[in-house]
């Protein structure tokens, strides 16, 4: 009900693309990604949650996020954003934490248009070093865009 057509199309062997049509006004998408409050209740894969996030949302501000997996192994991520465009675009950097230290970082770039009552989204991350670790980012950005698109019927 939420979220329809999600499509996914490796553009290049170290790109990741991913898009959804969710049932739900861009505004409020837009917001979901933009405020920590929203945020903690859709980032991370399938039961996961998100114990911790920051995020001071302006072009040269920073985000910091935890993600905690079933077992209780957490996951940090990190990064700076680029360009915001409301409620059009969001541009970021993205690492995940290792030892404290930042991991290798990648782009992230989120797009928003109407479609009527709905928004289509596009979410594009590139560079990876491999195609393994593009994989496994989309294995885990599919399942929060899922946890997303629930979050948002719920919020209609």
């Amino acid at each position: 009900m939420a979220a329809t057509a999600t499509a996914t199309r490796p553009t290049a062997q170290h790109e990741l693309v991913i898009t959804r049509t969710f049932d739900a006004p861009r505004a409020l998408v837009f917001k979901a990604w933009s405020a920590p409050e929203h945020m903690v209740r859709w980032l991370g894969p399938k039961n996961f949650t998100a114990p911790h996030c920051t995020m001071e949302f302006r072009p040269g501000g920073a985000y910091r996020a935890c993600i905690c997996s079933p077992d209780g192994q957490e996951y940090w991520m990190r990064g700076i954003y680029r360009e915001i465009v409301e409620p059009e675009r969001i541009v970021f950097t993205f690492s995940w934490e290792e030892d404290g230290e930042r991991g290798l970082e990648n782009l992230i770039t989120v797009t928003f248009a109407e479609q009527g009552e709905k928004t289509h989204m596009t979410f594009r991350q590139a560079f990876f070093e491999s195609v393994e670790q593009r994989d496994s980012h989309h294995e885990g950005w599919s399942e929060c865009i899922d946890r997303l698109a629930q979050y948002l019927a719920g919020e209609r």
